[in-house]
Formats: structure tokens, C-alpha cells, sequence
């Protein structure tokens, strides 16, 4: 079956770095759209960033525009989330997904989460 298996969030710093990864297995993983969404407390969960199956395009939620790099290597199938200049509002559990095309409602395979927590 489909596995996606996110690790390295933590606590970090306002300003700070942390680089997010997500593992696959189960599918073929250079067919799919991947995909990065978090959900903070008493929030929805919102989209961040998507990458196409090749890597060649990417998408951002504007919230984390130039402050996040979405990249993949597809001999690896892993993904890989640089979050640069973290804020606290940047806190939340965030998730890796998986789907055959870049439609929110088509993100099917789903990771437990990884929590990220930006202190002020």
C-alpha cells in the first residue's frame, strides 16, 4: 500500500531554518503530483507548496512565496520542503500528500504529519 512518511520538523527560531522530508513508497512515484499542506490549531488545512511528477514545475501558496523551496528526487522517492526565514505563524502539523494531477480534492495518499513550531 501507499506510504508517505514525513520527519524533520522541530522547534525553531523566528528567522530560522528547517528542511522538511517526505519518503514514498507504494506508487509510482514519479507519475505523481506531491504536495505539501499544514493545518495550525483550530485551523483548516491549507495548502503550501505542490511539485509536478518530472520537478519541473511548482506551485506556493503566497503565504510562503520566495521563503520555501519544494524540490524531489525521484531516484530516491522523496521530497523535500526548505522553509526558510520561518515565522511564528508558520507553526502547524505539516503533511505530505500524494496525487495523480495538481487538484487540492485529488490529494489522496496522505504522511501522519511532522510538527513545526516557530518560536517568537
Amino acid at each position: 500500500q501507499v506510504q508517505l512518511v514525513e520527519s524533520g520538523g522541530g522547534l525553531v527560531q523566528a528567522g530560522g531554518s528547517l528542511r522538511l522530508s517526505c519518503a514514498a513508497s507504494g506508487l509510482t512515484f514519479s507519475s505523481y503530483y506531491m504536495g505539501w499542506f499544514r493545518q495550525a490549531p483550530g485551523k483548516e488545512r491549507e495548502f503550501v507548496a505542490a511539485i509536478s511528477g518530472s520537478g519541473v514545475s511548482t506551485y506556493y501558496a503566497d503565504s510562503v512565496k520566495g521563503r520555501f523551496t519544494f524540490s524531489r528526487n525521484n531516484a530516491k522517492n522523496s521530497v523535500y520542503l526548505q522553509m526558510n526565514s520561518l515565522k511564528p505563524e508558520d507553526t502547524a502539523v505539516y503533511y505530505c500528500a500524494a496525487a495523480p494531477r495538481h487538484r487540492i480534492k485529488d490529494y489522496d495518499y496522505w504522511g501522519q504529519g511532522t510538527q513545526v513550531t516557530v518560536s517568537s
